[in-house]
């Protein structure tokens, strides 16, 4: 007997819209501001990559899990993103030659990350968003580590976080050399997003569980054998 899907949240409840704000825009732009200087090693996009990956994670998972509706995370999290790159820009990141590729950049890790709050409704209901809050949070403590210490985590290890992805491809984006490891990256948050929404859509069934979890084992492995990753 298969278990019923929970319902959606019907009511919008302040606090984890509070929390998405902090997670999504308060604490990334904070962030922003306090980094340190750019050096001749460390460029302004490579500081700003994992903060702003990291602020995408924390909009739209957590507004699509508290609302149950993917369309409000993206939304919430491409406003994030846009508002992030315009601080970036004001702080001194040089004007973007690819534009484009960065807003593309943005608008996959935003559908990826709200699918996966999306599933969380669905699959758990009103705590969905405790939820998303959870794995944002282990996700970020990794990628300020690896930022913080570059070379005191294991590639393997980054390679399998969806937020290392969204923070490569960002990353690459902004230094305006729009090829190489941010199409795999980029490919492997389009197609976990892919496998998420297919697990959501037969959810109360388990078995398109072995689906997503394949699909994101099999896209690390291609994400982590890039010869330029990490």
């Amino acid at each position: 007997m298969t278990p019923a899907p929970h319902a959606p949240p019907q009511d919008w409840p302040k606090l984890p819209w509070l929390v998405a704000l902090v997670a999504g825009i308060a604490l990334p732009a904070f962030a922003m501001v306090m980094q340190p200087n750019a050096s001749a090693t460390r460029s302004l996009a490579d500081l700003a990559a994992p903060i702003m990956a990291v602020a995408l994670m924390g909009a739209g998972m957590i507004a699509a899990a508290a609302t149950g509706r993917m369309g409000i995370g993206v939304a919430f999290a491409l406003a994030a993103g846009t508002g992030l790159v315009l601080l970036a820009l004001m702080l001194g990141l040089p004007s973007l030659q690819h534009g484009l590729f960065v807003a593309f950049a943005i608008g996959v890790a935003s559908l990826s990350f709200s699918a996966r709050g999306a599933l969380f409704a669905r699959s758990i209901g009103e705590r969905g968003w405790w939820i998303a809050v959870a794995i944002i949070a282990g996700e970020g403590a990794i990628l300020f580590t690896a930022m913080a210490s570059p070379g005191a985590l294991p590639s393997w290890l980054l390679a399998l976080l969806p937020a290392q992805w969204a923070s490569s491809a960002m990353q690459t984006a902004m230094r305006g050399t729009a090829s190489g490891v941010a199409i795999w990256e980029l490919l492997a948050l389009a197609g976990t997003a892919g496998a998420t929404l297919i697990v959501a859509a037969l959810w109360p069934r388990r078995w398109p569980y072995l689906i997503m979890f394949s699909t994101w084992i099999i896209l690390s492995m291609m994400v982590w054998q890039q010869p330029a990753f990490v």
